[in-house]
């Protein structure tokens, strides 16, 4: 798309201009994305030659310093206990013997299992058992591999073994600095200084430790564990226990994008169930969030009476649980509801309006009851800006002869994306994951006409709703693999449009101008 001069773009009028804006900014994106990945690789390509300059310093160290330096790379902590850090030295010590016991008791067989996922099943085997001097025959369930289990433990132990690696080279770190201090004539912190230091110039890190910890353990760890789950086959059948699952490389990604000509039941399904999430996700936060606008705006006009009225009622939506709502319009709309019963009744429909059963009107009813829950939350926080906008700049571009329009777009919008932009992206991201809303209208519903694995998709299915259904609504079908790899794809999804969007905000591109 050609870019216009300043002078033409001027010359732009009203559907146009934005119509031009709108063209440069889907031209933009290519370029954009180039520009991210460039500067993605520059970080990836930094990180890896700073991995490789700590290696060869890390080895310098061992090299060129003291006996006591080259003893802890066997020993950690002697070193330090060595130039009189003493408790540090000693819980160096003990993590290696943590180590070394967790690794020869259990740690090297998960290790040993990691690559196959289990080799033996468990399953029920004929036994013979003697009664009374008597020969029966009895089935016993004898255990095998669990791959569940090996997959899980596995991961720990790998993340283990890293965590040694970065303490073994904190280890030999401390080492050469307790060197150099010393060659400069320096006295060597003690372990009570060290503590001193936690509890004062240091605290942030005594804080950060457990909430670091609590992080890598219940977020990090589980969200490496959901992408290797991946990569296997595990499902309701292959469950890890009376069936091994095993790695399988990238066909479940394969299965999910065999796009075109001959395309899967699964890719099919994807696709148009990420196409509604991301047409949903956009009509559920611009509707609430420029109509939640239009009614602050008019509530606030001058001239309005009673607005406090108003504003009470808009508020009552709230007050209710938005899940009573939600099911309570749900069985209202249902073809046998009071909806469909009362115009029934009056002789105005002669069939049930397919509220719920039909996909396009599905889809278009959720939207319409999604902006009467969302707009009085967008009504109260646009109320709270307009409030704060100077009445100057108003009068100002009346005297200027600007029109209601034109004070809207120059004015009051900038204002409200400088403030709510941060707002309006995690919106977006919220809506894409919005459970809530799908699940308690219509549960997915109406059912597509083909089954994906075992599990029928929804035309009115989000991904995540897709996924639960996958994993939590019938055990005997659950496909953990493609919940997973649909998980995955839900994340890049989010994390993609998280950056399109916020580069693009007025509170990231323009801060210096509401300074």
């Amino acid at each position: 798309m050609r870019k216009l001069s300043d002078l033409d773009y001027l010359r732009l009028h009203g559907i146009r201009k934005f119509g031009y804006n709108l063209g440069q900014f889907f031209c933009s994106i290519p370029g954009w994305f180039a520009h991210k990945f460039k500067n993605l690789w520059k970080k990836i390509k930094a990180f890896f030659i700073w991995i490789y300059k700590d290696i060869i310093d890390t080895f310098n160290t061992v090299v060129h310093g003291s006996w006591k330096t080259k003893v802890s790379c066997i020993i950690m902590g002697f070193g330090s206990i060595a130039y009189g850090q003493v408790v540090r030295g000693i819980l160096f010590f003990l993590f290696e013997a943590v180590f070394i016991a967790y690794m020869i008791l259990t740690g090297g067989y998960w290790l040993s299992k990691f690559g196959t996922l289990g080799t033996v099943s468990g399953g029920n085997v004929i036994q013979e058992i003697i009664v009374g001097g008597e020969k029966y025959e009895t089935q016993v369930w004898v255990d095998g591999d669990n791959s569940f289990k090996i997959l899980l433990y596995g991961l720990l132990t790998i993340m283990f073994i890293i965590a040694f690696i970065y303490t073994w080279r904190l280890n030999i770190k401390q080492c050469g600095k307790c060197e150099k201090i010393i060659a400069s004539g320096k006295k060597v912190k003690s372990g009570k200084d060290d503590m001193k230091s936690l509890l004062d110039d240091q605290f942030h890190k005594t804080l950060l430790a457990l909430p670091i910890g609590g992080i890598v353990m219940f977020t990090v760890l589980p969200i490496i564990f959901m992408i290797l789950v991946a990569f296997t086959n595990y499902d309701s059948y292959y469950n890890g226990y009376s069936n091994l699952f095993t790695w399988v490389g990238l066909d479940n990604f394969n299965a999910l994008f065999e796009f075109g000509e001959g395309s899967s039941k699964l890719s099919v399904a994807f696709g148009e169930i990420l196409s509604w999430t991301l047409i949903w996700a956009f009509f559920a936060t611009f509707t609430n969030y420029f109509l939640g606008m239009f009614v602050a705006i008019m509530i606030n006009k001058k001239g309005i009476k009673i607005k406090k009225f108003w504003r009470t009622v808009l508020v009552v939506t709230i007050a209710v649980p938005q899940f009573i709502s939600l099911l309570y319009i749900s069985n209202m709309l249902a073809p046998n509801g009071i909806v469909n019963g009362i115009l029934m009744n009056l002789g105005w429909i002669d069939k049930a309006i397919p509220f719920w059963t039909d996909g396009t009107l599905a889809k278009v009813m959720i939207i319409i009851i999604n902006i009467w829950i969302g707009i009085p939350y967008l009504m109260l926080i646009a109320t709270g800006i307009l409030m704060n906008i100077p009445q100057d700049l108003y009068e100002s571009a009346r005297i200027d002869g600007a029109n209601v329009w034109q004070q809207y777009t120059r004015i009051t919008l900038p204002y409200m994306l400088f403030v709510t932009g941060p707002y309006l992206l995690t919106s977006f991201i919220n809506n894409i994951n919005n459970f809530n809303v799908i699940y308690l209208l219509t549960k997915g519903r109406p059912n597509m006409t083909f089954a994906v694995e075992g599990n029928t998709p929804g035309e009115t299915d989000l991904l995540i709703t897709w996924l639960f259904k996958m994993t939590a609504e019938n055990a005997g079908t659950a496909n953990y693999k493609l919940a997973s790899v649909i998980g995955i794809m839900i994340f890049i999804v989010c994390a993609v449009l998280s950056l399109i969007v916020y580069n693009i905000m007025p509170s990231n591109k323009n801060e210096e101008d509401f300074s």
